[in-house]
């Protein structure tokens, strides 16, 4: 006997995911490391500076900018 759900009572596999879902920004600071984790890269010395700077040069709304 399966477990899976049945073709029917599963949502659609395209559905989009509602914006309100797709922000994590909670009011706290933005730290490099949040940066760098947003973008997809690996936090390496390189990274973290690249990271320090962009948030120098745009404040905490650069997080925004990497998010869809």
């Amino acid at each position: 006997m399966s477990t899976s759900q049945p073709a029917a009572s599963r949502p659609p596999e395209d559905r989009t995911t509602p914006d309100r879902l797709l922000h994590a920004r909670t009011g706290t600071d933005v730290s490099p490391e949040d940066l760098i984790l947003a973008s997809g890269k690996d936090v390496t010395p390189h990274t973290l500076e690249w990271a320090r700077r962009k948030l120098e040069a745009e404040g905490p709304a650069a997080l925004e900018k990497l998010l869809p």
